[in-house]
């Protein structure tokens, strides 16, 4: 069983998102260690990038502080690197293709392997154009996970039959941030996938509260909660540690 399948083994699967550089290289390794701690099942890791179209303001302005403190790709894999042999759960990259492109798609992949990496997340590559990172990806054994929207429609059967690792499921439209109540879109996503594959579904975009992370678990195999810790990081800084912990932790005793 790899790391992914392990993370969805034992009821549902917390995964948080936290911004790559985000106030700083060493407080995103903190952060890395207090998100295990709470118990995480899996984290994201975001590279930050100037024109992160899917993004919220929030998670914006976080990658615009990261590159701003001289945040890197390269950085990061030192940073996976670093935590690999300390925490066992799953790390993915979240990123868009830009950054993959030009550091060039071999030797990304390569790289996010020899680190450690369990798989990358990639919001603006069409599932009908994935070929070019999907083969690489394949071929090293790194899980390229794939994204439905309420929009997806007729694709998702194609899409879950052809997916590894998990199912990304965007629980409304819109770019990420919190959001007071989540429609019934999420529900329906997760009842399309599980009528052709087995591939665990996990829920993302607009889960900010225990309550909310409760109600999706009901019918997920994951939450994924990333602008409400953002947010913290945001409001903290270096001194971020501490509440991401707290607030991790909330999160995944609603869910157990």
């Amino acid at each position: 069983m790899n790391r992914i399948a392990k993370a969805f083994s034992n009821g549902c699967a917390f995964i948080p998102f936290i911004m790559g550089g985000d106030p700083d290289i060493e407080t995103t390794e903190q952060q890395l260690y207090a998100l295990r701690d709470a118990g995480a099942d899996a984290i994201e890791i975001g590279i930050p990038f100037s024109d992160p179209v899917a993004e919220g303001p929030v998670i914006e302005a976080a990658a615009a502080r990261a590159l701003s403190q001289g945040c890197t790709v390269d950085q990061l894999f030192d940073l996976v690197a670093r935590v690999r042999g300390e925490i066992e759960i799953p790390i993915l990259f979240m990123t868009y293709f830009n950054p993959v492109f030009v550091y060039g798609v071999d030797r990304f992949v390569a790289r996010s392997v020899e680190v450690g990496l369990d798989g990358l997340i990639v919001p603006d590559l069409p599932f009908a154009e994935r070929a070019e990172l999907y083969g690489p990806c394949k071929a090293a054994g790194l899980e390229l996970i794939s994204l439905i929207a309420p929009t997806t429609g007729e694709r998702t059967a194609e899409i879950a039959a052809n997916s590894g690792g998990f199912v990304y499921c965007v629980s409304s439209l819109g770019g990420t941030g919190a959001r007071s109540t989540l429609d019934d879109s999420a529900r329906r996503m997760v009842a399309e996938v599980r009528a052709v594959s087995d591939i665990p579904c996990a829920v993302g975009f607009g889960i900010s509260m225990p309550e909310q992370a409760r109600e999706v678990a009901q019918y997920a195999d994951g939450v994924i909660v990333g602008s409400a810790l953002v947010r913290i990081a945001s409001e903290y800084g270096r001194d971020c540690v501490e509440p991401i912990y707290q607030f991790a932790k909330a999160i995944k005793e609603s869910i157990k």
